[in-house]
């Protein structure tokens, strides 16, 4: 038998690059937007592998962000960018009207696609929530990638729906964050969707299945490390890929699964570390001392050189 018998999957579409961060939004002490923070901070994760950055998103607080510190922001980043990487836009909210003029200003600030989130709080049934990312992939001639991640929202994006949604031209990725691996992989056997893994410790889990990469809220700080797993993973290491994604999980596990948001402690992070951040805000607190000495650590003991 030859390996024309079997030829190898076709790789998976990447319309946004493979390694993306989920960048935060920095603040200035008095708790402005702060842009020349945010251009720093996008370079340096340019420059350390990241191809793609998601901006305004929920690491990027997007709920206590205005519409124009949004467009603000998307315009500052292109600048600092150039086309070194792609930018998606976090433009979901909670109204379909309200969403469809984010998109329209994200695209003309010089964004290269839309994050759009299921919408929250009012929970709409399955063919409502069709209905509303139709109206937004219409709305403008920017690439969407959806934002699955019924932990935050209250609704599913239903792996049906994901189906039907692949149908439309505009549609073509997935913020997968649903910790529904049956689901996700019902939908990369039905669809050519890329889908981008959200949540870090599965990473490689979902590369591994035929994802197109990952959109990282750890990569705000450590953006090597997660390039390196799929860099492993495409050369054929899969066993150094496994031993590098297993090298994250303790910062992981202080960042992500530590009863804060991810926000807090990637600010919390970056702060210490001298870079670009600033504050959270309200509701959000920012982390405690001992929160922050323990990130210090984590970080160290795995990252520094």
């Amino acid at each position: 038998m030859t390996s024309q018998d079997h030829p190898a999957p076709a790789a998976p579409l990447r319309p946004f690059g493979r390694a993306l961060c989920a960048m935060v939004t920095p603040f200035t002490e008095a708790g402005t937007l702060d842009l020349d923070g945010a251009q720093r901070l996008a370079d340096r994760l340019v420059s350390r592998g990241c191809d793609g950055l998601v901006l305004s998103g929920t690491t990027g607080e997007s709920p206590t962000t205005t519409d124009v510190e949004k467009t603000a922001l998307v315009t500052a980043v292109r600048e600092a960018v150039g086309g070194r990487a792609a930018l998606v836009a976090g433009v979901g909210t909670a109204d379909t009207r309200h969403t469809v003029e984010l998109a329209r200003a994200a695209e003309k600030a010089g964004a290269d696609g839309l994050l759009v989130v299921a919408p929250y709080y009012s929970r709409p049934p399955q063919n409502a929530l069709e209905a509303h990312f139709r109206e937004i992939a219409d709305a403008c001639g920017l690439p969407v990638m959806l934002y699955d991640i019924p932990g935050r929202t209250g609704t599913r994006i239903e792996p049906d729906t994901i189906v039907r949604l692949a149908g439309h031209p505009r549609v073509v990725a997935v913020k997968d964050c649903s910790y529904d691996l049956l689901g996700t992989q019902k939908v990369l056997s039905r669809t050519d969707l890329a889908y981008y893994a959200g949540c870090d410790e599965q990473i490689l889990a979902l590369y591994a299945i035929g994802a197109a990469g990952c959109v990282s809220t750890v990569a705000n700080v450590a953006p090597e490390p997660f390039r390196a797993v799929l860099d492993a993973f495409d050369a054929g290491d899969t066993r150094e890929a496994a031993r590098l994604q297993r090298r994250t999980i303790p910062l992981i596990e202080l960042m992500m699964a530590s009863d804060l948001p991810g926000t807090v402690t990637a600010k919390a992070l970056l702060n210490a570390l001298g870079l670009p951040a600033g504050p959270v805000r309200a509701p959000l607190r920012p982390a405690d001392a001992a929160t922050t000495d323990r990130l210090l650590t984590a970080y160290a003991d795995q990252f520094q050189v």
